[in-house]
């Protein structure tokens, strides 16, 4: 029997997620090894599209069949879980509280689908302890927690390639993906597994400390320092001390300086000793800036770094305080500490901020996807051209 049309959905979390859903479905946010979407997928056996916000529909196409299983990737999967999805019959809806995490419809609910047609829905409960991401700061806090439960889905029944004999290796949970390059470092594996995926690179004198994931062709650089819960995503370069940190895809942090307790987005780029702060000096709960509802939010956790956008970088010497918001394709240098939140297209820093040129700004990223050997395509420069647009009407 065949399986039913998988679909990604968007749900009102998403807005809590910005600016690194700006540009992206919920879906494809990085926590743990894989993509959220990629964990369901792979527990599954099968493909997905998205039925994504209408600023990224047209990036990321929806495909409706006569029978789709709705699910919102937000909800981490494990087998327990995904059996309880996979069980769902036409017209059902698998609940968790007043929350919906999966539904079965035919092809015109799929298409007209919002909170009011699920209410339709014959509900099935699902009571049991679920890993969600309901806002930014629980991407880092999930972090350790799904990087163990991916290396075990994808390293199941495999062997490691053998690491250089010049490496030291502490544990029995590390796993080296074939054509990766892992050199004179310390791999320490005790309190928790590290996964380095294909053609990643590990160079001399760096230090790992496990858990930690290397995504494909991600390079961490001479003397680089990886403390536990911290994913780099694929082709990443990171260099410095990083920890509780995710790095979502193709973004630099190639130099000294901390990171920590922080999400970065696809492209960005830190310079040369730039520095996140993650701890308030008075040992508070740090707030953070929440873009949907334009006030801030306390977060609940004493930790909490930096969270920015895609196609956004940072000049060298940038400070950012405890629970920055950056937004998409930002520009920030200067001495001082910048604001805690910076809008997408602001270039500038502690001293003031003027609109980034939406031409200047679609160039760099252009450069900037050339030396990855990719295109930024009309659907993306239209999606940025979108978000420019809205920037004008936040004052800087």
């Amino acid at each position: 029997m065949p399986k039913p049309n998988l679909l990604f959905v968007d749900t009102a979390w998403r807005n809590n997620l910005l600016p690194l859903t700006h540009t992206r479905p919920t879906a494809l946010l990085r926590c743990g090894i894989l993509c959220l979407g990629q964990k369901w997928e792979m527990r599954m056996g099968t493909r997905a599209s998205y039925l994504s916000h209408p600023s990224v529909a047209a990036v990321y196409p929806t495909e409706i069949t006569h029978d789709n299983l709705l699910v919102n990737p937000l909800f981490m999967p494990n087998p327990t879980l995904v059996s309880a999805v996979e069980s769902l019959g036409m017209g059902q809806v698998l609940v968790h509280g007043p929350h919906a995490i999966a539904a079965r419809v035919d092809k015109e609910m799929a298409k007209g689908w919002g909170p009011e047609l699920g209410a339709k829905l014959h509900p099935r409960d699902y009571s049991h302890p679920i890993p969600c991401v309901r806002q930014l700061w629980h991407l880092f806090q999930e972090n350790k927690g799904q990087i163990a439960q991916d290396y075990e889905l994808l390293t199941q029944g495999r062997l490691s390639a053998p690491a250089h004999e010049s490496c030291t290796l502490i544990g029995d949970q590390i796993f080296i993906e074939p054509e990766a390059q892992v050199i004179n470092c310390s791999l320490n594996s005790i309190d928790g597994p590290i996964y380095i995926g294909a053609q990643a690179q590990v160079l001399d004198g760096a230090l790992l400390r496990g858990p930690v994931a290397l995504g494909q062709g991600a390079v961490v650089n001479m003397g680089a320092k990886l403390r536990d819960a911290t994913t780099i995503g694929p082709y990443c370069k990171v260099g410095g001390e990083v920890s509780n940190s995710i790095m979502t895809g193709y973004s630099n942090k190639g130099h000294d300086g901390f990171m920590g307790n922080s999400v970065l987005g696809h492209w960005c780029n830190l310079g040369a000793d730039t520095n996140t702060s993650n701890l308030k000096n008075d040992y508070g709960n740090v707030s953070i800036y929440h873009i949907h509802s334009q006030q801030y939010m306390d977060t609940g956790t004493q930790f909490c770094g930096l969270f920015m956008g895609d196609h956004s970088k940072s000049g060298i010497n940038t400070m950012f305080n405890t629970g920055t918001v950056v937004g998409v394709s930002a520009n920030i240098f200067g001495g001082d500490f910048p604001p805690k939140f910076i809008p997408s297209f602001s270039w500038g820093g502690a001293s003031g901020f003027v609109n980034y040129r939406i031409d200047k700004a679609l160039e760099v990223a252009q450069r900037v996807m050339e030396r990855r050997q990719l295109n930024l395509g009309p659907q993306e420069m239209a999606l940025l051209k979108n978000l420019h647009q809205q920037s004008l009407s936040h004052p800087l």
